[in-house]
């Protein structure tokens, strides 16, 4: 009974301060209470005078195994640190049980919208003048159309081009439909000049009169029917 007795109180001790390393360091109040009353109970067992110190002793005995042993929580999310797999979680940020944020929200990939390829599209040089009555290209002609090459340059060789000469109601149809050919093939032959492909042109006509895009009564009108067109088939 005597070896009980004083066994009794390690007992009770140890079983306290098991309980208290399990507990968080501000939980060290409640170890304290606890301890208190464990060491209020340890000092009845031999004198009830000894019951106040017991309580004081094993109180601050638990309070401070507490602190030293309990389970901290460093970054304050309310996970203890032997749980939280993210330490360091900034304040405030709300966690899981394991003591991370939760993952961020996937991000949309992007959608890309392609510009629809422009299979048809027409050229049309009418500020190329030539030399009077003539099939001739003027040096101001040759600058035109060298802006109009670079860009022929690029399409090539996947694009087919397709050159039509046209005149105003000036002079005979035979005649306008002869001039217009030598003016497209002159235009034709100025861009293979400078690095288009010959084997991009499908086709190089003179239409002449034939297909007016103003009216020839005016001389304005007549200007915009004097020209060249170049339809790009991509």
């Amino acid at each position: 009974m005597s070896m009980i007795r004083k066994a009794l109180p390690l007992i009770l001790l140890t079983s306290v301060l098991t309980g208290c390393a399990g507990l968080q360091k501000t939980d060290w109040p409640i170890c304290a209470a606890v301890g208190g009353v464990t060491g209020a109970g340890l000092g009845a067992t031999e004198s009830g005078a000894w019951a106040g110190y017991g309580a004081l002793l094993g109180g601050g005995i638990a309070a401070a195994y507490c602190w030293v042993h309990g389970d901290g929580d460093e970054d304050g999310d309310g996970v203890p640190d032997s749980r939280d797999k993210c330490p360091g979680t900034p304040h405030g940020v709300k966690v899981d049980a394991n003591g991370c944020p939760p993952p961020p929200p996937p991000v949309a990939e992007p959608t890309v919208v392609e510009a629809p390829v422009v299979k048809e599209e027409t050229i049309v040089i009418n500020d190329v003048y030539f030399k009077f009555d003539s099939a001739q290209l003027t040096a101001a002609d040759k600058q035109k159309l060298d802006m109009i090459s670079t860009r022929l340059k690029k399409e090539a060789p996947s694009a087919q081009l397709r050159v039509s000469g046209h005149t105003d109601s000036v002079g005979s149809d035979k005649y306008n439909k002869t001039l217009s050919q030598k003016r497209a093939t002159s235009v034709t032959n100025y861009l293979v000049s400078t690095g288009v492909p010959r084997g991009s042109f499908i086709s190089v006509v003179g239409e002449g009169e034939s297909r007016p895009v103003a009216d020839n009564k005016t001389a304005e009108g007549r200007a915009l029917n004097r020209r060249v067109e170049i339809k790009i088939n991509r």
